[in-house]
């Protein structure tokens, strides 16, 4: 091989390597979720109702912030009836459940009366805050939402992150992990 073409295969292979890293720290900023103690990032997206729903309106209470692929799947379904079912509990803790997804307005309305939720379901086609919490995804090509939640508690502040969720168990940990907050801030 000649010195002029190992140069270049050289310079080709460098290049290769740094744009391997440069889609790698940018993805590791997309990906950034927000750490426990920190301060919830503010959001106002419409709910099912087309309303909007803005982290604000909720100080004084806990809110369950979960992120979820899409409406009317069989995981994303189970995960919000289990929510639905512990409703209840939640209401007891003074707590709210807020899920959010990239899906529109009228497919959250669809999904809820299909299902029977009555809690609030937000849209995110935008993407801004499903980004901002880190919990934006990549699935065959499609932007979707990857199932995070944020554990925010009364005065704004992310008290609990879970990643990946498994659905079928996820409120028993998320109201296990909110009764004991509740008994050490007692």
């Amino acid at each position: 091989m000649s010195t002029s073409r190992f140069a270049v295969l050289a310079v080709l292979v460098i290049a290769a390597i740094a744009g391997v890293f440069a889609v790698r720290s940018a993805r590791a900023a997309d990906d950034a979720v927000p750490s426990v103690g920190q301060q919830a990032p503010q959001f106002s997206l419409p709910s099912q109702e087309g309303t909007p729903v803005s982290l604000d309106q909720y100080r004084g209470k806990w809110v369950v912030l979960y992120f979820y692929p899409k409406d009317m799947t069989s995981g994303c379904t189970m995960e919000a009836h289990k929510f639905q079912d512990d409703l209840p509990k939640y209401q007891r803790d003074n707590a709210v459940i807020l899920g959010v997804s990239v899906d529109s307005v009228a497919s959250h309305k669809t999904f809820c009366t299909k299902d029977g939720l009555s809690f609030k379901l937000l849209s995110d086609e935008q993407k801004s805050t499903v980004s901002k919490y880190g919990s934006l995804g990549n699935y065959m090509g499609m932007k979707i939402a990857k199932r995070n939640t944020f554990l925010i508690d009364p005065q704004g502040k992310i008290v609990k992150v879970w990643t990946g969720v498994d659905p079928s168990n996820h409120s028993a940990e998320v109201l296990a992990a909110l009764a004991d907050l509740e008994k050490k801030n007692g």
